[in-house]
């Protein structure tokens, strides 16, 4: 009688694993798809990163390149002014 039960008792846990499984199996398509996306978005994020770093960098330059041209600029002014 108690062999039954236990064979009962594993049984069903049996039973509930394999249930546990596959409801893990079928979602396991849906999850590689949201993993791909992510590994993409990083991609893109990682590309728009470089993309606003050279622009900072460009961003820099043409502030020293506009700051050479107004010190130009004074120097002209205080010329013809002088």
């Amino acid at each position: 009688m108690v062999t039954w039960i236990v064979l009962a008792v594993l049984l069903f846990a049996l039973v509930v694993l394999a249930l546990a499984v596959r409801s893990v199996l079928t979602r396991l398509p849906r999850l590689r798809r949201a993993a791909l996306a992510l590994q993409r978005r990083a991609a893109e994020a990682e590309q728009l990163r470089d993309s606003a770093e050279a622009l900072q960098s460009r961003a820099e330059s043409l502030q020293e390149r506009l700051a050479t041209a107004q010190q130009r600029m004074a120097v002209i002014n205080a010329r013809r002014g002088g």
